[in-house]
């Protein structure tokens, strides 16, 4: 079987030739000052081919082949401890061997120090292969990778300045253990009447005599079994937090056990029942009960909210690059079906219906990666330009501010991209598997095929790691909040957009100004519809209070045909970002042209259609609920 990486041209390209390297390579390597850091960025490039190369055949030849397997041999639950299936304990064996659960540590922590883009890389070449296999190997390195930025940025650990290495960090044993594969860690959030709505947690972090304790249980947690459990816990009362309770949770490490004085394991952390789930059945996903367990506060008291989307940040960028693997998957399944499957005289892929599907999904898959190797680009580049900030900070004033500028540009372009890909890539990571079961035709649906099980592993994309509502809901807010801040520069960017869908010096250039309209538009429409409540409501308030009433947005209130299209809306987005990151890209490399024509080919068109719905439906149903919200009242 080939490697998933050498067969694959589109992912080669950004690793020889897309990725800027070299700021990155400078920053992980800590300035060059460790005496074991890569001389050149030739050299460090050279050693993530090979770390690829490795995990694009570990991937074929040694994952892909049992997948099945592991998709129909369950975990179970013995005497309160998760047993997982042979085939599964012997695949993760390997993957010890190999060193990947270290991967972007760094060298002094027996880490291979290569940056986490690289991680997201080799997440997408064992998706392809499998997806539940690639998010239990996530939360070995990335709750690692976690419990070290933690201690960074709480200033738990400590740095050799002239030798450019860390000399003591706080979790450092739990690090060990999950270097070494014995351990890994989970991130446990959700309860049973709380999910997106964090403000509901019940789960409690007390201060006593002998430290933290957490008490609370959790569920639908992903790779709950293992030892490391990062627990968010109400340590404030709810009437005195701000934001809806947010800021009285704080974050714990939690061990889910210890070993007694002989050897025995002494449990923390109780697991309830292991889930039969759809798909991902390498996965395991568990409900786990704390009681009085003793905890690590992590950071600040009452940051626990600000800290989890830390955390969620790199999640949600991984599960982007995990769907992506899984296109890539179902591309060539229903590509290679369909090049020996004959009908009518000659191959579906000949056929124009077929022909079209496979073209989509090639697209997509190109538009998509696209997007996820710029997001995960700029969500490293800020974190380590951070990290140097606050260890390495030059002296010379303007070289501090020049740092300074491009932290918050990095920011800035992580925060826009990343709930963008994460919906974008799990919204079709669905449709890919559906697609791809459809050109199979009745054999598609067969298990023996293989592909019913790439729609089952698909379904949860949408779901886990915040849901594709959640993500439009960021986009909506911080599209149009920023908008309400700067309206001059959105005014300014909208003018600019209209004059070069019409002049622009080429025809990608006009295309794309064209999507830009369309983008502005629906926000123009959006925000004009905000307006136009606010205004009506301000005609019953005395003047001078105008001005404080315009500052003040209530989401709930104010935003109601905002809310009911932000799918629409963060789709649009997603579908301008895309052709913006792919026209930069044709700016530097012509040869990518055909990349970006065949995006804006399939992205005009719908974008017309979401701009279309955005602006002139939705006051049937708001009118509905707010007829349903009246008579709740009356009734109370």
């Amino acid at each position: 079987m080939p490697s998933f990486y050498e067969d694959n041209d589109d992912l080669r390209f950004y690793v020889e030739r897309g990725i800027d390297w070299a700021p990155l390579v400078h920053l992980t390597e800590y300035d060059g000052r460790a005496p074991d850091a890569f001389p050149t960025t030739a050299d460090a490039v050279a050693f993530y081919t090979e770390v690829l190369e490795l995990v694009g055949r570990f991937a074929a030849e040694d994952v892909a082949p049992v997948a099945s397997r592991i998709d129909r041999a369950h975990p179970t639950l013995e005497a309160g401890e998760v047993v997982t299936p042979e085939v599964h304990r012997a695949l993760f064996e390997k993957i010890s061997g190999l060193g990947l659960h270290g991967l972007c540590l760094p060298r002094e922590l027996d880490g291979m120090n290569c940056p986490f883009l690289l991680f997201s890389l080799n997440n997408e070449l064992l998706a392809r292969a499998d997806v539940s296999v690639t998010a239990h190997h996530g939360f070995h390195m990335g709750m690692a990778m976690a419990m070290l930025l933690y201690s960074v940025l709480e200033g738990s650990t400590t740095f050799d300045q002239e030798n450019g290495r860390i000399s003591s960090t706080r979790f450092a044993e739990a690090i060990a253990g999950i270097v070494s594969g014995a351990e890994w860690g989970s991130m446990d959030i959700t309860e049973a009447d709380a999910g997106s709505d964090m403000a509901r947690l019940r789960c409690v972090g007390v201060l006593g005599d002998d430290g933290w304790r957490v008490s609370g249980e959790k569920i639908f947690i992903t790779s709950g079994h293992g030892r490391w459990h990062f627990v968010i816990a109400r340590t404030e009362p709810v009437s005195e937090a701000a934001f809806g309770g947010l800021d009285g949770l704080s974050l714990f490490l939690v061990p889910a056990w210890s070993e007694g004085p002989d050897g025995a394991r002494v449990r923390h952390g109780h697991l309830g029942t292991v889930e039969d789930k759809l798909g991902h059945n390498g996965s395991v996903t568990v409900s786990i009960r704390f009681d009085d367990a003793p905890a690590h506060l992590v950071g600040a008291r009452g940051d626990g909210f600000k800290q989890m989307l830390l955390l969620m940040n790199n999640a949600r960028i991984g599960v982007g690059f995990e769907a992506l693997g899984l296109c890539e998957a179902a591309y060539r399944a229903a590509r290679g079906y369909a090049a020996v499957r004959r009908s009518m005289g000659k191959t579906i892929d000949r056929h124009e219906m077929i022909a079209d599907l496979l073209d989509e999904m090639r697209t997509e898959i190109q538009g998509l990666r696209a997007l996820g190797v710029t997001a995960a680009w700029h969500e490293e580049m800020g974190q380590k330009i951070r990290l140097k900030l606050q260890f390495f900070a030059p002296s010379e004033p303007g070289e501090r501010a020049s740092l300074e500028r491009q932290l918050r540009r990095h920011q800035r372009a992580a925060r826009r991209m990343t709930p963008l890909l994460k919906f974008l890539a799990s919204e079709k990571a669905v449709e890919h598997a559906r697609k791809a079961i459809q050109i199979h035709g009745g054999s598609g649906y067969i298990k023996e095929q293989g592909v019913e099980k790439l729609l089952r592993d698909a379904i949860v994309f949408p779901i886990y790691e915040g849901t594709s509502q959640i993500q439009a809901l960021m986009v909506m807010k911080d599209t149009l909040l920023g908008v309400v801040k700067d309206p001059a520069a959105f005014f300014k960017r909208a003018a600019a957009s209209r004059w070069r869908a019409v002049s622009g010096r080429s025809a990608a250039d006009r295309a794309l100004a064209r999507l830009e309209v369309l983008r502005d538009g629906a926000i123009q429409h959006l925000l004009g519809r905000l307006l136009t409540t606010k205004v009506r409501e301000l005609r019953h308030q005395p003047v001078r209070s105008w001005r404080d009433a315009m500052r003040g947005w209530d989401p709930k209130r104010d935003f109601a045909l905002a809310l009911l299209h932000a799918e629409r809306l963060c789709a649009l987005l997603a579908h301008v970002e895309v052709a913006s990151v792919l026209y930069e890209q044709v700016r530097a490399h012509p040869d990518r042209a055909d990349v970006l024509d065949r995006w804006l080919d399939r992205a005009e068109p719908r974008c017309r259609h979401w701009h279309d719905v955005i602006t002139t439906t939705g006051k049937r149903l708001l009118a509905s609920l707010d007829g349903a919200e009246a008579a709740d009242q009356a009734a109370k």
